[in-house]
């Protein structure tokens, strides 16, 4: 084939944080597919390329599909795959965008295996991109792991219960996907005495950002405004216990 497909995680949201690699992709792109909630005005992802000169009339707005249906989103997928495999076989350069890392919760995951299996011949590749982890690390000062410590990345479980077990067995987790258990999860910080050592991000460089460095008092709803609508394209970092510094042996 002479066109080829390009996914990029375009960071989770802050200008300038998309690799030079990814830029170029998306100059040289023939089309730009921009995934967008059925619920939502815009698409997340385009929103993170604010500021960036790259051909918009090569956008093609296809919608978001993660409801848990794993037949219907297979379905989506593989018509998608297929209509991406059409474009490659025609020569173009197909460029589709996903919010934060490309391969991390992604569903650009689903896209990738469905392209692989339509079109196996077809030249794909993934450029990795920035993880609202470590933005939100890298602006809360979190340390993501010293020395030996153990981190755990964790989509919330419904039950809390699972939750508390995945907190103690682990130094550090980090929480995505969190949603409408937000008011809980800050609960069970609060109960376990550890919500002063860990911190919240939710839609990091986009409009109505919340970036809280601790957590202290947010079960009681006095650390975190809005409890119930912050857990969407939100990340917890949290410490079982505080940081530990390494000193130097005297």
């Amino acid at each position: 084939m002479s066109g080829g497909f390009t996914g990029l995680g375009v960071g989770p949201g802050p200008e300038g944080l998309l690799p030079v690699a990814a830029l170029r992709a998306l100059q040289a792109a023939d089309v730009i597919y921009a995934p967008r909630s059925r619920v939502s005005d815009s698409s997340v992802a385009l929103d993170a390329l604010r500021g960036l000169d790259f051909p918009r009339d090569r956008v093609r707005e296809v919608e978001f599909l993660m409801d848990g249906d794993d037949r219907r989103i297979g379905e989506h997928y593989a018509a998608l795959a297929r209509e991406i495999a059409a474009r490659g076989r025609a020569g173009e350069q197909v460029v589709y965008l996903t919010i934060g890392d490309a391969m991390t919760y992604s569903t650009l995951g689903y896209l990738v295996a469905a392209l692989r299996a339509e079109a196996p011949d077809l030249p794909t590749r993934v450029l990795p991109g920035v993880t609202s982890y470590a933005t939100a690390a890298a602006l809360t000062g979190f340390s993501l792991g010293e020395g030996k410590e153990r981190v755990l990345i964790l989509p919330c479980p419904d039950d809390l219960d699972d939750l508390r077990a995945d907190l103690l067995g682990h130094d550090l987790t980090v929480l995505m996907k969190v949603g409408r258990r937000l008011p809980g999860v800050l609960a069970l910080l609060d109960e376990l005495g550890i919500a002063q050592h860990c911190a919240l991000a939710h839609r990091l460089g986009l409009d109505g950002e919340v970036v809280l460095p601790s957590l202290g008092g947010a079960g009681s709803g006095g650390g975190v405004p809005d409890a119930a609508k912050l857990g969407y394209l939100s990340v917890l970092l949290i410490r079982r216990q505080p940081p530990q510094r390494f000193k130097e042996n005297k």
